[in-house]
């Protein structure tokens, strides 16, 4: 019996259980035998002789993927842009550490939110979220130190279904260079 039927067939009847060459193996969802695995591995002379070929997988993301593709659904601001909102009433929010606000200043009106607690704070159907998130539509500025965290955290709430969330270009270090008010 060749593999394949094998491996049908203990698909098939989860209680047989095979052994030497032929014992399964639990791969995420499927049950693959050591020489299918075997198989798919081996690295041969075409793509299709991969494993990532075969499976269909993807290359593993690195972080300025990610970060680009967070970006690709923001509307960013510089930040005089971000100071204007603020100043008619959007919610600016400095996800910034203690220490840098201590050592560099902090942003006159901004809401503090530690990053670790910000989707809690934010998300109005959360039992944490703060007042001023009183619905999906508010809108949400946040600044981080440099303007790459805040991309991050602000693709995160617009997965939450804050839609009107975004960042300012720069972080901070914009805010600062841009002559914007900053408390020490």
């Amino acid at each position: 019996m060749c593999s394949e039927a094998r491996f049908a067939q203990d698909v098939r009847n989860p209680e047989r259980r095979l052994v030497g060459a032929h014992a399964r193996i639990r791969t995420g969802d499927l049950f693959l035998t050591k020489e299918m695995l075997y198989r798919l591995s081996y690295v041969g002379g075409t793509p299709s002789d991969s494993i990532c070929y075969k499976l269909r997988a993807r290359s593993m993301a690195n972080i300025d993927n990610i970060l680009e593709n967070a970006r690709r659904g923001l509307h960013r601001l510089t930040p005089e842009q971000a100071a204007a909102e603020h100043a008619r009433g959007a919610l600016l929010v400095d996800t910034r550490t203690s220490e840098q606000r201590q050592r560099d200043g902090a942003i006159p009106g901004a809401m503090v939110i530690d990053r670790t607690v910000l989707e809690w704070r934010l998300d109005p159907t959360s039992t944490d979220c703060i007042p001023e998130a009183a619905d999906h539509d508010v809108r949400v500025i946040l600044v981080c130190a440099e303007g790459f965290s805040s991309s991050l955290a602000a693709a995160s709430l617009q997965d939450l279904g804050l839609r009107n969330a975004t960042d300012v270009i720069g972080g901070f270090e914009a805010w600062k260079a841009a002559g914007l008010p900053v408390e020490p």
